[in-house]
Formats: C-alpha cells, sequence, structure tokens
C-alpha cells in the first residue's frame, strides 16, 4: 500500500508543478510576441511566485528517486539530454527574470531570454514526457536503450502539446492579473489556444495506444470510472473556460484550465496504473524497501502542507490586479553641516552567522539520524527525538532572527557622516 502512497505523492508533485508553474512558462512564452512594457509587466508577474512553483518539480524528483527507484534507473538516462537541457533552461529563464527585474528599467536581452528559456523548458518537459509514454528499452530493471532515443514523432507531439497547454494555461492568468489586452483580444486568444489544445489532446489520446505497448484493459472497472470521470470534468471545465475567456470574473478561465490540467493527469494515471513505465514495469516492481518508503512518505509528505502553504501566502499577497510599482520619493539632504541620522550598528553579526552555522549543522544531523531512525538501525535516538531536534532548531533559528531584526542588525547602514 505504501507503494501506492509513493506514487500518488509522486502524481500530486507533478501535478502542482505542471498547474503552477505551467502558467509561468506560458507566460514566458507569450512575452516573446509582446511589447517592451508588456515583457517587463509578464515578469513582475512571474517573479512573484514562480520560486515557489517550481519547488514542486524538486518534491517530485525526490519522490520519484526514493520511492519508485526502479522507475527512476530506468527513466533517468533515457532523457538525460532534454533533462539537462531543461534545467539549464529552467536556471536561465529565473537569471533572465531576476537581472531584468534588478536592472531598474526594461533590458531587451534579459526579457528575450527569460521567453526563450520558457518555451525551451517546456518543449524539454514534452519530450520527456513522450519518452516516458512510449516506453524506454529495458532490461532487467536497467534502461538499454541509445542517447537519442527519447527523440520520436509522439514526442515532438507531446512538445507541441505541452506548450500550448502553458500557453492556454499563461493566456488565464494573464486575464487574472493584467488589463493590458482588451476583452476581444482575450476571447480570441485564449479560445484559440483552447482548440489548440483539445485537437492536441484529442491527437495525443488516439496515438497513445500505439505509443504505449500496455493498453488499457476494461476489466478494471474503478480505472475505467476515473478515467471517463477525468474526461466529463475536462469537458466541463473546458467550456466553462470557453465562455469565461474576455468575460468576469478574470479568474474563472485560470480555475477552468487548471481543472483541465489536473483531470488530464488523473485521467493518464488511471489509463496506465499499475504500469508506472511502459511496456511493462509496475509500482510493485518499482517500489522501495518498507522502511524507505515510511521515511519518504512521511518526510517528503510532511514538507508538502509547508510548500503549498508557501504558494497560498504568495497568492494571497498578490492577489488583485498587477500595477507598477510606485517609487518613494528620495529623501531632500538635510542642511549644511548637519549630520545624517545613524543606522543601527550591526554588533550582533558574528553572532547571528555563528548561530546559523550551528542550527545548520544540527538540521544536517537531524537529517542524517532521521534516515537511521526510519531505516530500523538506529539506536542512538528515535523518530520523536529526530522531530524534537529539528522543531527545536528551526524555533532557534526564527526565534533569533526576529530579535535581530527588532535590534536593527538587518538595516541597511546609510553612515553617519556629516556633510560639509
Amino acid at each position: 500500500m505504501l507503494e501506492y502512497a509513493a506514487y500518488g505523492l509522486v502524481l500530486f508533485s507533478l501535478g502542482m508543478y505542471v498547474v503552477l508553474d505551467g502558467y509561468d512558462l506560458g507566460v514566458g512564452m507569450l512575452s516573446l510576441a509582446a511589447g517592451p512594457e508588456r515583457r517587463r509587466e509578464y515578469g513582475e508577474i512571474v517573479a512573484t511566485a514562480w520560486d515557489a512553483n517550481e519547488s514542486w518539480l524538486i518534491l517530485a524528483g525526490v519522490a520519484l528517486w526514493a520511492g519508485l527507484p526502479g522507475a527512476y534507473a530506468v527513466v533517468l538516462p533515457g532523457v538525460y539530454l532534454p533533462l539537462i537541457v531543461m534545467l539549464v533552461s529552467i536556471i536561465l529563464r529565473g537569471l533572465g527574470l531576476e537581472m531584468n527585474g534588478a536592472a531598474g528599467r526594461y533590458r531587451r536581452g534579459w526579457a528575450l531570454l527569460f521567453g526563450g528559456a520558457s518555451l525551451a523548458a517546456a518543449v524539454c518537459q514534452g519530450l520527456v514526457l513522450g519518452a516516458v509514454l512510449s516506453g524506454p528499452r529495458q532490461r532487467g530493471g536497467a534502461f538499454d536503450g541509445g542517447a537519442f532515443d527519447w527523440f520520436s514523432f509522439y514526442g515532438v507531439l507531446c512538445a507541441v502539446g505541452l506548450v500550448v497547454v502553458y500557453l492556454l494555461a499563461g493566456a488565464a492568468w494573464l486575464q487574472d492579473k493584467t488589463e493590458g489586452w482588451s476583452r476581444p483580444g482575450l476571447r480570441r486568444t485564449g479560445r484559440s489556444l483552447l482548440l489548440a489544445t483539445v485537437g492536441m489532446a484529442l491527437v495525443l489520446g488516439l496515438l497513445l495506444p500505439g505509443a504505449e505497448a500496455q493498453p488499457f484493459p476494461p476489466g478494471r472497472p474503478v480505472q475505467a470510472v476515473l478515467l471517463w470521470l477525468a474526461v466529463g470534468v475536462a469537458a466541463v471545465a473546458g467550456a466553462v473556460a470557453w465562455y469565461g475567456f474576455g468575460r468576469r470574473p478574470d479568474w474563472r478561465p485560470f480555475a477552468a484550465v487548471a481543472t483541465m490540467t489536473a483531470s488530464g493527469l488523473l485521467g493518464l494515471a488511471a489509463l496506465t496504473l499499475p504500469v508506472v513505465v511502459p511496456p511493462g514495469l509496475t509500482v510493485h516492481q518499482a517500489a522501495s524497501p518498507h522502511s524507505s518508503l515510511v521515511f519518504l512518505v512521511l518526510g517528503v509528505g510532511l514538507c508538502m502542507p509547508f510548500v503549498l502553504a508557501y504558494n497560498v501566502y504568495a497568492w494571497r499577497s498578490f492577489r488583485g490586479k498587477y500595477s507598477d510599482p510606485v517609487e518613494s520619493p528620495v529623501p531632500s539632504l538635510p542642511a549644511r553641516g548637519r549630520a545624517l541620522p545613524a543606522a543601527p550598528t550591526s554588533t550582533g553579526g558574528p553572532r547571528t552567522m555563528v548561530r546559523r552555522a550551528l542550527l545548520t549543522v544540527l538540521g544536517i544531523l537531524a537529517a542524517a539520524l532521521s534516515q537511521d531512525v526510519f531505516g530500523g538501525v538506529s539506536d542512538l535516538i528515535g523518530p520523536i527525538g529526530v522531530t524534537v531536534l529539528g522543531a527545536a532548531a528551526l524555533a532557534a533559528w526564527i526565534v533569533g532572527d526576529r530579535r535581530d531584526g527588532r535590534a536593527g542588525y538587518f538595516d541597511a547602514d546609510t553612515g553617519a557622516e556629516t556633510t560639509p
């Protein structure tokens, strides 16, 4: 049963990444066709939560590596090249986003880097998806194919389909966050992308039995119900998105597109279960030992609420329409001979650094001990002790930083020199 919990964690993390970071990548790709002002605006919108969205990709990788190492060992060697390009693209799009935001004014090069890297990341993710659904060549639980097996006609179709899905999510998100597009323009763009998404879904679905060596077994009623339920929900959500593009409330198209995406992932999982890597690698064959699964389900499962809380907090903090930030006026200089106000002296800097270093060591110690605890080989500390140790380190870090913040240790030093 724990192997299915691990598989559920992988699917949930991937679903959250596709839904959340999908609109980020879509906005980045749409920025390539926008003007300078719109590109900067799109970058500022994405900058509010893009790092939290990509955290789900890390959780998905950890859950796959620790919970389903058999699938990890088959999939990863088969998609090394597109996966590495995807990771480099994610780094470059973050670089372009942050550098353009820190430049103080629009920089065309950084904006194009953000948009181009977003497109490259989406294409690579589609190629990886196509390679997995096509069934990597495997022998004895290991990958037995070539370095370019990931490149196939079905993989290219998956790349095109995923780009279209991300563009649709980006357009829906921009309707919710901006006032830049006219209502007729929003309606045309959103509905065109929606029709393209439905078309690609039909093409990929019809070609899936040929790409996947394990057809859907009709003798499993639960999976059949889940599949058709997902199809029905996706159809209703698509109708809501069609009606909502260009009409208020502006959040409705994005909610509908997110529902469509989640339903598609659920339908794909229902279609393939218990196979995780075609043609025949099942959840039971790919799962870790019981002790590792316990550690994974507890460790990753407890991390997910915190990442989700971060997403909710970022969404609430930046809810509503985007507006250009208003720069605060520069304070006037004091009269000649008068001194500038002195900033608090950062006397607690070394103490803060030492405390943080010790707390980091404690955190690493807690992680190392927890592996032995949940593996059943530790005699020095138990699960409760690991929990108390980690919670104490986190509490000490938060309390110490709050105290230093009240004391002014983190304030900028403006200097206290007198004007001549």
